[in-house]
Protein backbone atom coordinates (compact mmCIF):
# COMPACT_ATOMS: atom_id res chain seq x y z
CA UNK A 1 0.00 0.00 0.00
CA UNK A 2 1.12 3.28 -0.73
CA UNK A 3 1.59 6.24 1.69
CA UNK A 4 -0.39 9.57 1.59
CA UNK A 5 1.42 11.88 -0.78
CA UNK A 6 0.72 15.84 -1.57
CA UNK A 7 -0.12 14.84 -5.14
CA UNK A 8 -3.49 15.01 -6.34
CA UNK A 9 -5.75 13.20 -9.36
CA UNK A 10 -7.93 14.84 -10.98
CA UNK A 11 -9.77 12.89 -14.00
CA UNK A 12 -11.38 15.77 -16.72
CA UNK A 13 -14.10 15.33 -19.44
CA UNK A 14 -13.10 17.30 -22.20
CA UNK A 15 -16.10 17.30 -24.21
CA UNK A 16 -17.25 15.35 -27.42
CA UNK A 17 -15.01 16.95 -29.52
CA UNK A 18 -14.77 20.74 -30.14
CA UNK A 19 -12.06 22.83 -27.83
CA UNK A 20 -14.51 25.09 -26.77
CA UNK A 21 -17.31 22.47 -24.83
CA UNK A 22 -14.99 21.78 -21.95
CA UNK A 23 -15.94 23.20 -18.71
CA UNK A 24 -14.16 26.44 -17.67
CA UNK A 25 -13.39 24.05 -14.44
CA UNK A 26 -12.04 21.83 -16.75
CA UNK A 27 -9.76 24.29 -18.13
CA UNK A 28 -8.88 26.05 -14.90
CA UNK A 29 -7.33 21.96 -13.86
CA UNK A 30 -5.57 21.97 -17.20
CA UNK A 31 -3.63 25.05 -16.62
CA UNK A 32 -2.38 23.50 -13.24
CA UNK A 33 -1.26 20.59 -14.29
CA UNK A 34 2.26 18.56 -13.92
CA UNK A 35 0.98 15.76 -15.80
CA UNK A 36 -1.81 15.30 -18.45
CA UNK A 37 -2.28 11.63 -19.27
CA UNK A 38 -4.97 11.89 -22.34
CA UNK A 39 -7.05 10.12 -24.54
CA UNK A 40 -7.51 9.36 -28.08
CA UNK A 41 -10.73 11.63 -28.50
CA UNK A 42 -9.31 14.70 -26.71
CA UNK A 43 -8.34 17.67 -28.98
CA UNK A 44 -5.02 18.02 -28.59
CA UNK A 45 -5.98 22.15 -28.99
CA UNK A 46 -7.18 21.64 -25.31
CA UNK A 47 -3.42 21.03 -24.53
CA UNK A 48 -2.56 24.34 -25.23
CA UNK A 49 -4.17 25.23 -21.69
CA UNK A 50 -1.24 23.52 -20.20
CA UNK A 51 2.13 25.31 -20.74
CA UNK A 52 4.45 24.02 -17.58
CA UNK A 53 3.81 20.17 -17.74
CA UNK A 54 3.94 17.08 -19.43
CA UNK A 55 1.75 15.21 -21.61
CA UNK A 56 1.25 11.48 -22.51
CA UNK A 57 -0.60 10.26 -24.98
CA UNK A 58 -2.50 7.19 -23.85
CA UNK A 59 -5.43 6.69 -26.21
CA UNK A 60 -6.74 3.62 -26.94
CA UNK A 61 -8.62 2.60 -30.57
CA UNK A 62 -10.19 -0.50 -31.26
CA UNK A 63 -7.25 -2.83 -31.72
CA UNK A 64 -4.29 -0.67 -30.80
CA UNK A 65 -3.46 0.55 -27.64
CA UNK A 66 -0.63 3.34 -26.83
CA UNK A 67 -0.66 1.61 -23.68
CA UNK A 68 -3.03 -1.04 -21.92
CA UNK A 69 -5.35 0.26 -19.15
CA UNK A 70 -3.15 -1.57 -16.20
CA UNK A 71 -0.04 0.66 -17.45
CA UNK A 72 -2.35 3.54 -17.47
CA UNK A 73 -3.73 2.96 -13.49
CA UNK A 74 0.03 2.74 -12.65
CA UNK A 75 1.20 5.95 -14.24
CA UNK A 76 -0.94 7.68 -12.68
CA UNK A 77 -0.39 6.34 -9.35
CA UNK A 78 3.36 6.53 -9.78
CA UNK A 79 2.99 10.45 -11.01
CA UNK A 80 0.71 11.40 -7.67
CA UNK A 81 2.98 9.53 -5.37
CA UNK A 82 5.94 11.82 -6.90
CA UNK A 83 4.19 14.91 -5.83
CA UNK A 84 2.86 15.60 -9.06
CA UNK A 85 -0.53 17.28 -9.86
CA UNK A 86 -1.83 14.77 -12.38
CA UNK A 87 -4.84 14.81 -14.74
CA UNK A 88 -6.30 12.36 -16.82
CA UNK A 89 -7.88 14.29 -19.51
CA UNK A 90 -10.78 12.06 -21.22
CA UNK A 91 -13.08 11.96 -24.10
CA UNK A 92 -16.39 13.23 -23.80
CA UNK A 93 -17.62 12.95 -19.60
CA UNK A 94 -15.65 11.23 -17.20
CA UNK A 95 -19.16 9.10 -15.91
CA UNK A 96 -19.54 7.69 -19.88
CA UNK A 97 -17.58 4.86 -20.63
CA UNK A 98 -14.48 6.20 -19.77
CA UNK A 99 -13.09 3.71 -17.74
CA UNK A 100 -13.09 6.17 -14.71
CA UNK A 101 -14.03 3.43 -12.36
CA UNK A 102 -11.32 1.30 -13.00
CA UNK A 103 -8.91 4.26 -12.32
CA UNK A 104 -10.39 5.58 -9.39
CA UNK A 105 -10.95 1.85 -7.68
CA UNK A 106 -6.43 1.32 -8.46
CA UNK A 107 -5.87 4.95 -6.92
CA UNK A 108 -7.74 4.41 -4.21
CA UNK A 109 -6.31 0.99 -3.70
CA UNK A 110 -3.26 3.00 -3.32
CA UNK A 111 -4.46 5.01 -0.86
CA UNK A 112 -5.16 8.04 -3.78
CA UNK A 113 -8.55 9.77 -4.12
CA UNK A 114 -9.41 11.17 -6.96
CA UNK A 115 -11.47 14.19 -7.95
CA UNK A 116 -13.78 14.27 -10.94
CA UNK A 117 -14.49 17.17 -13.25
CA UNK A 118 -17.51 16.50 -15.58
CA UNK A 119 -17.86 17.07 -18.90
CA UNK A 120 -20.13 16.95 -22.15
CA UNK A 121 -21.01 13.54 -23.61
CA UNK A 122 -20.60 12.95 -27.00
CA UNK A 123 -24.33 11.79 -27.26
CA UNK A 124 -25.61 15.08 -25.64
CA UNK A 125 -22.97 17.50 -27.41
CA UNK A 126 -23.64 15.80 -30.94
CA UNK A 127 -27.35 15.76 -30.37
CA UNK A 128 -27.29 19.05 -29.14
CA UNK A 129 -25.37 20.68 -32.16
CA UNK A 130 -27.63 18.56 -34.63
CA UNK A 131 -30.71 19.75 -32.67
CA UNK A 132 -31.84 16.41 -32.25
CA UNK A 133 -34.26 16.40 -29.09
CA UNK A 134 -33.62 13.04 -27.49
CA UNK A 135 -36.86 14.16 -25.76
CA UNK A 136 -39.56 15.61 -26.28
CA UNK A 137 -42.69 16.31 -23.98
CA UNK A 138 -45.83 13.95 -24.60
CA UNK A 139 -43.59 12.53 -27.64
CA UNK A 140 -40.16 11.17 -26.86
CA UNK A 141 -40.24 10.88 -22.94
CA UNK A 142 -37.13 8.62 -22.30
CA UNK A 143 -33.39 8.19 -23.54
CA UNK A 144 -31.71 4.83 -23.73
CA UNK A 145 -27.97 5.17 -24.16
CA UNK A 146 -25.80 1.67 -24.41
CA UNK A 147 -22.36 0.77 -25.69
CA UNK A 148 -22.02 -0.97 -28.94
CA UNK A 149 -20.15 -4.11 -27.57
CA UNK A 150 -19.67 -5.91 -24.59
CA UNK A 151 -16.15 -6.58 -22.64
CA UNK A 152 -16.23 -10.09 -24.42
CA UNK A 153 -16.81 -8.14 -28.02
CA UNK A 154 -19.85 -8.70 -28.86
CA UNK A 155 -23.13 -6.50 -29.11
CA UNK A 156 -24.71 -5.48 -25.82
CA UNK A 157 -27.65 -7.36 -24.91
CA UNK A 158 -29.25 -4.33 -23.55
CA UNK A 159 -29.54 -3.62 -27.25
CA UNK A 160 -32.64 -6.00 -27.45
CA UNK A 161 -34.05 -4.35 -24.66
CA UNK A 162 -33.50 -0.95 -26.40
CA UNK A 163 -35.11 -2.06 -29.78
CA UNK A 164 -38.27 -3.23 -27.86
CA UNK A 165 -38.63 0.47 -26.41
CA UNK A 166 -40.25 3.66 -27.74
CA UNK A 167 -37.31 5.58 -26.09
CA UNK A 168 -34.39 6.85 -28.35
CA UNK A 169 -31.68 5.25 -28.43
CA UNK A 170 -27.79 6.23 -28.52
CA UNK A 171 -25.24 3.78 -28.99
CA UNK A 172 -21.56 4.35 -28.59
CA UNK A 173 -18.46 2.53 -30.10
CA UNK A 174 -21.31 0.57 -31.94
CA UNK A 175 -20.28 0.31 -35.30
CA UNK A 176 -18.00 -2.51 -35.56
CA UNK A 177 -21.21 -4.12 -35.32
CA UNK A 178 -23.34 -1.94 -37.23
CA UNK A 179 -25.30 -4.80 -38.83
CA UNK A 180 -25.74 -6.86 -35.70
CA UNK A 181 -27.48 -3.76 -34.15
CA UNK A 182 -29.82 -2.96 -37.58
CA UNK A 183 -30.69 -6.99 -37.78
CA UNK A 184 -31.39 -6.88 -34.15
CA UNK A 185 -33.50 -3.31 -34.61
CA UNK A 186 -35.54 -4.88 -37.50
CA UNK A 187 -36.84 -7.89 -35.45
CA UNK A 188 -38.81 -4.91 -33.43
CA UNK A 189 -39.33 -1.69 -35.60
CA UNK A 190 -40.05 -0.89 -39.36
CA UNK A 191 -37.77 -1.01 -41.92
CA UNK A 192 -37.90 2.64 -42.46
CA UNK A 193 -37.07 3.10 -38.76
CA UNK A 194 -35.31 6.17 -38.67
CA UNK A 195 -31.50 6.09 -37.66
CA UNK A 196 -28.64 8.61 -38.40
CA UNK A 197 -24.93 8.25 -37.29
CA UNK A 198 -22.75 11.17 -36.97
CA UNK A 199 -18.84 11.19 -37.14
CA UNK A 200 -16.48 12.92 -35.85
CA UNK A 201 -19.20 14.77 -34.21
CA UNK A 202 -18.77 18.80 -33.54
CA UNK A 203 -15.32 19.17 -35.43
CA UNK A 204 -14.44 20.57 -38.80
CA UNK A 205 -14.36 17.41 -40.41
CA UNK A 206 -17.42 15.81 -39.36
CA UNK A 207 -19.58 13.88 -41.57
CA UNK A 208 -23.32 12.11 -41.12
CA UNK A 209 -25.67 9.98 -42.67
CA UNK A 210 -29.41 9.76 -42.09
CA UNK A 211 -31.39 7.16 -43.21
CA UNK A 212 -33.49 3.88 -42.41
CA UNK A 213 -32.88 0.49 -40.76
CA UNK A 214 -32.92 -0.48 -44.32
CA UNK A 215 -30.64 1.35 -46.11
CA UNK A 216 -28.37 2.89 -43.29
CA UNK A 217 -25.26 -0.09 -43.91
CA UNK A 218 -25.48 0.44 -47.35
CA UNK A 219 -25.28 4.53 -46.73
CA UNK A 220 -22.35 4.01 -44.05
CA UNK A 221 -20.55 1.74 -46.83
CA UNK A 222 -20.85 3.96 -49.95
CA UNK A 223 -19.91 7.05 -47.68
CA UNK A 224 -17.24 5.96 -45.78
CA UNK A 225 -18.30 6.68 -41.91
CA UNK A 226 -16.38 5.03 -39.74
CA UNK A 227 -15.35 5.30 -36.06
CA UNK A 228 -15.06 7.78 -33.70
CA UNK A 229 -18.74 7.60 -34.57
CA UNK A 230 -22.05 8.06 -32.58
CA UNK A 231 -25.48 6.00 -33.69
CA UNK A 232 -29.10 7.76 -33.30
CA UNK A 233 -32.26 5.49 -33.56
CA UNK A 234 -35.80 6.51 -33.56
CA UNK A 235 -38.12 9.50 -34.71
CA UNK A 236 -36.46 12.05 -32.83
CA UNK A 237 -33.23 11.40 -35.82
CA UNK A 238 -36.19 13.33 -38.45
CA UNK A 239 -38.05 15.08 -36.12
CA UNK A 240 -38.91 18.92 -37.66
CA UNK A 241 -35.99 20.51 -35.36
CA UNK A 242 -33.03 18.80 -36.69
CA UNK A 243 -30.41 21.02 -38.18
CA UNK A 244 -28.32 18.37 -40.35
CA UNK A 245 -26.61 21.65 -41.77
CA UNK A 246 -23.01 20.41 -41.37
CA UNK A 247 -20.28 20.26 -43.99
CA UNK A 248 -19.67 16.78 -45.55
CA UNK A 249 -23.38 16.12 -45.15
CA UNK A 250 -25.41 13.01 -46.60
CA UNK A 251 -28.84 13.12 -46.30
CA UNK A 252 -30.89 9.98 -47.69
CA UNK A 253 -34.68 9.20 -46.95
Amino acid sequence: MYSKTDGVLTLVGAGPGDPELITLKGINVLKAADVILYDALVNPVLLTHNTKGKHYFVGKRKGVHAFEQQEINRMLVDFVKEGKNVVRLKGGDVSVFARAAEEISYAERHGISATLVPGISSYSGISATHRIPLTKRCVYESIWITTGYTCEGKPSPDIVQAAQSTATVVLLMGMSHLKEIVTIFRQYKAENYPIGIVQNGTLPNEKWVRGTLNNIVSLVEENGISNPATIFIGPAVTDPTVLWNHQNQVQHA
